[in-house]
């Protein structure tokens, strides 16, 4: 789960990471009843979606009048906002976020993730501070410095002291990173982050360190833990299908295809996508419906793929271990006769009652192409989506 970048600044202040003091608007006016609060002189107004290089599209800018605060406010709430992350389409910006303008003498990156490789906390700090670290990895790799952490003895001062050396600083700017390290990896640990990411963390001129941008993403399977943070969700960045995937507990994840693909198993989904993808055709989603899936869960897993105007042929993919075929077979037939198939269903069943899965199917009337195998189930749907 995502969050914006005025939640996740509240997150970590409580854990003692420096921020710059800011507050959260919904119109014009609450824009300019926070900049008072504030006092000035400077103030940032700057537009919250859950995507990146929002200074680029227009969506940061830096004020020095209430005039200008709810004139930015005015033209930012309600615009679309496009980024390199968003892609052409962009996202509406409902809310705008009102912070102290910051005396910057230095401009660095500061990111915790879990590396997949070592299976641990993974610091990843850089002296260029402001850009897209993938630009910095693939120009000057030399500038990013990689701190593995020990999940048994957690971050240290050593730690800490290593990745501030290693961005440049000294004198006050170090003691003032170590403590800004500390309370960030406390925090990424106790709220079950699986990302934080500060860009940029600067210097002031005072020599002390603060969290100018903030970006944090959650583990989904640990969020009933955190029912606060689970409260700061906002579904209009999220992708209706993708939510109404997670009514059912369905694992749904929208792409760029136009082949639908059911299966169960998240492995096997996989699978399923590459050889699609092998032939010729291009998956219109990840869909994983589970071991353990009812009717219910089949039909509502179904219509949202049936949702994605996109999808001009759908593959059922379904190996029966703790999954029944049958019960499978239900939930296509219930959800096609609800509402209605207008493009080819490739259908390959096996492994549990997969003998009354196939019946199921062959005695419901439907158009449908069964498919003996995965390879034979994959150039069937990819020449029956071609032969439309």
């Amino acid at each position: 789960m995502n969050i914006h970048e005025y939640q996740a600044k509240e997150l970590l202040k409580k854990f003692g990471v420096v921020v710059p003091k800011g507050g959260v608007a919904f119109t014009p006016d609450e824009a300019v009843k926070v900049a008072e609060g504030l006092g000035g002189p400077v103030w940032v107004v700057k537009s919250q979606i859950h995507a990146g290089g929002r200074g680029k599209g227009g969506g940061v800018k830096v004020v020095k009048s209430l005039d200008d605060v709810r004139a930015e406010a005015t033209r930012m709430l309600g615009m679309t906002l496009v980024t390199h992350q968003t892609g052409p389409a962009g996202k509406e910006v409902g809310r705008i976020y009102v912070e102290d303008g910051c005396d910057i003498a230095r401009e660095l990156y500061l990111s915790l993730l879990v590396d997949r490789a070592t299976s641990r906390v993974t610091v990843i700090s850089s002296t260029e501070g402001g850009m897209d670290i993938e630009e910095v990895a693939e120009a000057t790799p030399e500038k990013i410095l990689t701190v593995t952490i020990d999940p048994v003895t957690g971050m240290s001062g050593h730690h800490a002291r290593k990745i501030a050396f290693g961005l440049g600083l000294e004198g006050k700017q170090v003691s003032s990173a170590v403590k800004f390290l500390l309370a960030m990896y406390k925090a990424f640990v106790d709220l079950d982050a699986s990302m934080v990411e500060i860009n940029p963390m600067v210097v002031t001129g005072a020599g002390e360190v603060i969290a100018l941008d903030a970006k944090m993403n959650f583990d989904d399977n640990a969020l009933y833990r955190h029912p606060d943070i689970e409260a700061m969700r906002d579904e209009s960045e999220e992708d209706p299908a993708e939510l109404e995937a997670g009514k059912y507990e369905l694992n749904y994840v929208k792409l760029d295809g136009n082949i639908g693909c059911m299966v169960n198993g998240a492995g096997l989904a996989m699978a399923t996508m590459d050889i699609i993808k092998l032939y010729g055709g291009e998956p219109a989603n990840f869909l994983d419906v589970g071991g353990g899936a009812t009717k219910e869960r089949v039909t509502a897993a179904f219509k949202i793929i049936l949702s994605d105007k996109n999808v001009e042929g759908i593959l059922v993919n379904i190996f029966g271990g703790i999954m029944r075929c049958d019960v499978i077979a239900e939930g296509v037939v219930a959800a096609v006769k609800e509402v209605g198939l207008e493009v080819p269903l490739v259908v390959r069943l096996e492994g549990t009652n997969v003998d009354q899965g196939k019946a199921i199917i062959n005695e419901s009337g439907l158009n449908v192409i069964a498919a003996d195998d995965l390879d034979d189930a994959a150039q069937k749907i990819v020449a029956a989506v071609e032969g439309n």
